[in-house]
């Protein structure tokens, strides 16, 4: 007698094994008309979210509070009075001192994508009715790294901010250094510090916003010489990476190393701030700053 039911007709391996019919495709007009982008969905939480609910609620999540990458102009858009921006040096970009190979083309083609000429926007605008000049990086270009033409618009940002005696408020998002601009990114460093330092020594203030990311040869310049630093929650800060730093010394890091809870409790942070209460936040700072400054002062009540 048979005992193995496979072998007998009822049983036959095709029928058990036979492949589903795959779904017909529905003709291309009986298709549902979903515009592309209409829904996000939260890389930590994974909820979906209405996009255009998310610009609203300034590109962070309500379930869990993940902050979404933010542009430069969204950036402005949520910050300054009435969104106005007067921008300089808007047409400064590199021309790749090192010839370096394929560099060229990738620049071209980040430009086209994002619409910047750079990783960075400078320009004066009002927040709370004062007068401030800003800077926003902004990590579609790039990753936000620092560059020859990063480094020459802060530095001149900070120069006509010293010219007019107003306070600066730059945003960072960066990688670090541009590395295919070698020794000429690196000296931005140097570059921007000496004009932040010019502008501190006029008696002016300079706030610095770290989101995330904010890393490498930024971090180690002008990202942390702020007189008042504030941060993203969650924003990633620091020089090298965890896993680099891990690997480096052979030891695990402590739960949420190089994050911006983990600086304000080691005191490298002043205040984690919410983006629905970063307007709010830099207009109570600048108008205590103008308070004190007699010229300043007559620009807000103008």
């Amino acid at each position: 007698m048979n005992k193995n039911p496979f072998k007998s007709k009822q049983y036959a391996t095709t029928e058990i094994f036979r492949a589903r019919p795959r779904d017909v495709e529905k003709p291309e007009e009986d298709r549902p008309n979903v515009p592309q982008g209409i829904m996000t969905k939260c890389p930590r939480c994974t909820k979906v979210i209405y996009t255009k609910l998310l610009l609203k609620n300034f590109k962070r999540c309500d379930e869990c509070g993940y902050n979404f990458k933010v542009l430069s102009n969204e950036r402005f858009a949520m910050i300054l009075d009435d969104g106005e921006l007067i921008e300089y040096d808007k047409h400064v970009t590199t021309k790749d001192p090192l010839s370096f190979p394929g560099y060229g083309d990738k620049l071209v083609k980040t430009q086209t994508m994002t619409g910047l000429v750079d990783g960075l926007v400078t320009g004066k605008g009002k927040i709370g009715g004062c007068p401030v000049m800003l800077g926003v990086m902004d990590a579609a270009f790039f990753m936000g790294s620092m560059g020859t033409a990063i480094g020459e618009k802060l530095a001149r940002l900070f120069e006509r901010a010293t010219k007019e005696r107003l306070p600066v408020i730059v945003f960072t998002a960066s990688g670090g250094a541009r590395m295919q601009e070698g020794i000429f990114s690196l000296m931005q460093m140097a570059k921007v510090s000496a004009a932040v330092a010019r502008h501190s020594e006029a008696g002016l203030l300079y706030i610095t916003v770290l989101t995330d990311p904010t890393t490498g040869g930024v971090t180690a310049s002008f990202a942390m010489l702020g007189d008042i630093i504030l941060a993203e929650p969650g924003a990633l800060i620091g020089f090298a990476g965890p896993r680099v730093i891990e690997q480096t010394i052979g030891q695990k890091l402590p739960e949420g190393f190089q994050r911006a809870e983990f600086l304000l409790e080691h005191g490298f942070v002043d205040q984690i701030v919410p983006r629905d209460q970063l307007k709010i936040t830099l207009g109570t700072i600048l108008k205590l700053h103008a308070a004190a400054d007699k010229d300043l002062t007559d620009q807000v009540s103008s």
